[in-house]
């Protein structure tokens, strides 16, 4: 991934370089906000409306307001693409409280700090998508509202480093010995033409990709069951994936270094991939 120059801070476009932030802004002081990533090909906004679907659930969760209708924001993220020549990869926004003295309470009438900046990757074409990839399992440390998408984000890098060290990709994060999610992406498996992942609670991020994605399973014929799975069930699943923005869907090949569909990427998990890229040239070209 790699980061454009141009930001959007305030209500103005500067190179990265040049933006500041206050250190008593209370995303610094508190990890008080929230935080999107929407991907971008063919220069356009893609799941746009899943997007804002979880940006606003997201703002509303912590009481924040953003100073600017959906067209007017959407009008500012079209801007940093044109601004930065990007064609594929994303966008990362953040809304924090904004600046004040150091007070627990959640403080009205701050004028919220607004950012974003656009980065470049593959998301059609992402590396691993043929190869897969391998998993760790860890245990989940992270708060009770993992379903606002704050950016206080210390447990789930605590989870990526972990995988980071075993070198691997990704991070099954375990709570009472069953897989919540994973550090930075959703996760699935799919044991006897039955696709399982966790129902959506307080205990996982409505993951966006996670929502299209079972729409898709039943396209292909497959079962769903909402529910909790554990790393047992990992091990012995005839197919195994995550989903996030950045690579919408990417099969497991090996978790705790145990082979999975005998190291290969999965028939369904490449459908669903395949419906997904779909999806999204449909939307954007």
């Amino acid at each position: 991934m790699e980061e454009k120059e141009i930001v959007f801070l305030n209500g103005e476009f500067v190179k990265a370089s040049e933006a500041k932030v206050s250190v008593f802004d209370r995303g610094f002081i508190f990890g008080d906000g929230i935080y999107e990533v929407v991907p971008i090909v063919n220069a356009k906004i893609a799941d746009k409306e899943e997007f804002w679907e979880r940006f606003e659930r997201s703002l509303a969760q912590i009481e924040l307001q953003i100073p600017y209708t959906k067209e007017e924001f959407e009008s500012v993220l079209e801007q940093l693409i044109i601004k930065n020549s990007l064609k594929e990869g994303g966008l990362y926004m953040q809304v924090t409280r904004g600046v004040a003295s150091r007070n627990f309470a959640l403080l009205k009438g701050l004028k919220p700090t607004i950012m974003a900046f656009a980065f470049e990757c593959n998301v059609i074409d992402y590396e691993l998508a043929k190869s897969g990839v391998s998993v760790i399992s860890t245990a989940d440390l992270r708060w009770k509202r993992r379903d606002i998408k704050s950016i206080s984000l210390l447990a789930q890098c605590l989870a990526k480093e972990e995988a980071i060290k075993a070198k691997v990709f990704e991070a099954f994060m375990v709570e009472n010995a069953l897989v919540t999610e994973a550090s930075s992406s959703s996760a699935f498996i799919i044991k006897d033409k039955t696709l399982i992942t966790k129902p959506f609670s307080n205990e996982i991020l409505p993951g966006i990709r996670r929502k299209n994605i079972l729409k898709f399973a039943k396209e292909l014929g497959l079962k769903i069951d909402q529910r909790a799975f554990s790393m047992k069930e990992v091990y012995e699943a005839d197919e195994v994936f995550i989903s996030a923005a950045t690579f919408l869907v990417l099969g497991v090949i090996k978790a705790d270094s145990k082979i999975i569909n005998d190291g290969k990427v999965g028939f369904y998990t490449q459908k669903l991939r395949e419906k997904y890229i779909e999806k999204i040239q449909k939307e954007v070209f």
